[in-house]
């Protein structure tokens, strides 16, 4: 007797399947004239850069997410993220499965407090010489904290949503999972997209952090400092009549 829950009629496709499906996928959108952005893993690692790996890492320290982490990896890993585009506070993929055709993904991450980013600001202002740095790419260890802290930009599970036209009935199916690592693949790419998908204009960043840096400065002008040697104390210290 058949039965509805016959796991058999669940099983995974394999990595040969699903680079098939998501080849046919890619032909189709072509003739129809669609502009896909795949997902490319390159080499065993999803991720090489520091940007991407943090991405990741937030991501697999919520228990919430755990169930389906692997499979989002083995699907990210297969090619099977055959568009991926980055918006301000959403994320739109298409993921082959199983199915012929792809399923649809949508991921919205919510924009920023007033109050954390201001708060955010502030500490860049603190570190001003890394902005640089950070936004071409090198991440500077010193600014770790802005990121990965409690406080920092990378979002927390309640700030992230999402949907799938799949009809897994799980809180992250493994389409979401393969999506959201296809994020960390392309900020190893373009670390700035992370700014546009928290809904950070960088200029305006940049901008505020630098002006609020020189009036901190200006507040300070005038003001005795331990750092100033007096003209006494220079000759004391050089032997200068």
């Amino acid at each position: 007797m058949s039965k509805y829950w016959d796991m058999a009629y669940y099983e995974q496709p394999n990595a040969a399947q699903l680079r098939k499906n998501a080849a046919q996928s890619v032909q189709k959108e072509k003739k129809k004239g669609n502009i896909l952005e795949p997902v490319n893993v390159k080499g065993r690692n999803i991720v090489r850069n520091w940007w991407g790996k943090a991405w990741c890492s937030n991501l697999e320290q919520y228990a919430d997410y755990e169930s389906r982490i692997d499979r989002g990896k083995r699907y990210v890993r297969n090619g099977s993220v055959i568009d991926l585009k980055i918006h301000k506070g959403k994320i739109s993929a298409r993921v082959q499965g199983t199915r012929k055709a792809p399923y649809k993904v949508e991921i919205r991450i919510s924009p920023l407090s007033e109050e954390k980013c201001q708060n955010i600001i502030e500490k860049c202002g603190r570190k001003i010489e890394n902005m640089e740095e950070l936004l071409n790419g090198s991440f500077p260890l010193e600014m770790q904290e802005l990121f990965q802290g409690k406080d920092g930009l990378f979002p927390i599970p309640k700030e992230i949503s999402f949907t799938c036209s799949c009809p897994d009935w799980a809180l992250m199916c493994k389409h979401v999972a393969a999506a959201l690592y296809g994020v960390g693949v392309r900020l190893d790419e373009n670390p700035l997209l992370f700014f546009e998908l928290r809904g950070i204009d960088v200029g305006r960043f940049i901008d505020v952090t630098i002006a609020n840096r020189v009036e901190t400065m200006l507040a300070n002008e005038g003001k005795h400092s331990c750092r100033i040697i007096e003209d006494e104390d220079i000759s004391d210290l050089f032997g200068v009549l």
